[in-house]
């Protein structure tokens, strides 16, 4: 399950924006393990967003997901890749005062050792995009 870094805390205190790191594979294809997200606390989250949130049974650990829909008692959460697991499917329904912000934005760091001119076109053409809802977030859910 991604991890986010503890600099999100740290931002969290004055600003409403912060940056995270995530680790681990739950939200593959969206966002790999290096990213680093742009984050807005306490933003309005509509079903398809990625929302950086506490993990249940976990607290201190953050975890990135993204909300598919609300439900009594909060939000339910999946991550994009299906067999990685840790998601509402295992702890249930994500109260909303565990969901911190909202990832607005995904930046990817460039991989040591790029070096032929083709390899940064294309890692320049891909390492930035903004974190867009996916509508298709329901169907998913529906298909479990």
């Amino acid at each position: 399950m991604p991890e986010l870094s503890q600099e999100t805390e740290r931002g969290r205190a004055g600003a409403p924006f912060g940056l995270a790191e995530v680790t681990g594979p739950s939200m593959v294809p969206t966002l790999r393990h290096g990213d680093r997200l742009l984050l807005r606390y306490g933003a309005v989250v509509r079903p398809g967003d990625v929302v950086v949130l506490r993990h249940p049974f976990q607290q201190d650990l953050l975890v990135v997901k993204r909300a598919v829909e609300r439900r009594e008692g909060g939000w339910w959460v999946l991550g994009d890749n299906p067999y990685a697991g840790g998601d509402s499917t295992d702890y249930g329904v994500v109260p909303d005062e565990l969901v911190l912000g909202k990832a607005y934005f995904r930046y990817r760091p460039r991989p040591a050792g790029q070096r032929s001119p083709l390899a940064l076109a294309r890692w320049a053409f891909s390492a930035a995009r903004p974190l867009l809802p996916d509508r298709s977030a329901s169907r998913r859910l529906r298909a479990r």
